[in-house]
């Protein structure tokens, strides 16, 4: 069984994890760390790392980007992987994650959804077919009206997939609004959509004549993305060193 520390235990996204693995014999939550201690769980939670004694094969990253420089050099210091899943890091710190993944696992992705993820996997096949034949590619995404970047990492990552399926061909093109002119061959529009509690959906448009395919994905909630950072622990617990995504876990199933 895989032995995990929770960073960020206490969150909400903390919270839906641990009630996940609870119910997963693969994987234990032993300890988690959280400055917030007025929650009762199952494990011990630690009020920083520097206080965390307990064992552990990986720890799950859900907290904030202010803590995420010493909880790699934490990780670092105790050669334990982690599931990094906060988002917002500066430039100087994705340095420092791709530099300390040269020592100790490290698994980052855009969206830790496995269906976004098996997505992408279907998006280089699709375009492999459809954009040859002339089809035009369009991506739309919808989040709540909270969200402040726009258009969102995911819809960004869709995006990639399909330019690296096709020799990086394509321009994104994020507000036609702002040209007034016919649309290019090898654009390849992003549009968001902001309003209400929108969770999260994506759809991927590959236009041609006289039909239509439509890829989309839908997150009702948070535990989605919870659950793929519980089976990116599964996975990561006992990796050599260096970078990984959630591609490598659809590849492992």
């Amino acid at each position: 069984m895989v032995k995990a520390i929770m960073h960020g235990a206490n969150g909400k996204m903390g919270q839906v994890i641990t009630g996940i693995a609870r119910e997963d014999d693969d994987i234990e939550i032993v300890a988690g760390v959280d400055p917030f201690q007025g929650r009762e769980n199952e494990y011990p939670v630690f009020a920083s790392l520097s206080e965390c004694n307990v064992d552990a094969d990986v720890i799950i990253d859900f907290a904030a980007a202010v803590a995420v420089d010493a909880l790699l050099d934490y990780a670092v210091e105790k050669q334990i992987p982690v599931v990094l899943c906060t988002t917002g890091l500066s430039a100087e710190q994705l340095d420092k994650v791709r530099e300390c993944s040269t020592k100790v696992a490290i698994l980052k992705s855009a969206n830790m959804s496995l269906g976004i993820n098996t997505i992408m996997k279907l998006l280089k096949d699709a375009s492999n077919v459809f954009v040859p034949a002339g089809y035009d590619v369009e991506i739309v995404e919808k989040h709540h009206n909270q969200k402040v970047d726009a258009p969102s990492g995911t819809a960004i990552a869709l995006a990639d997939s399909v330019n690296e399926a096709c020799g990086n061909s394509f321009e994104y093109v994020y507000d036609r609004s702002q040209v007034r002119k016919k649309r290019e061959k090898k654009e390849l529009g992003i549009s968001a959509v902001r309003g209400g509690n929108i969770v999260g959906e994506h759809e991927v448009f590959f236009c041609g004549l006289d039909e239509v395919i439509e890829i989309k994905h839908t997150a009702y909630s948070k535990s989605v993305f919870a659950k793929g950072a519980v089976e990116a622990a599964k996975y990561l617990a006992g990796k050599p060193a260096g970078m990984y995504d959630m591609a490598d876990v659809i590849a492992a199933k």
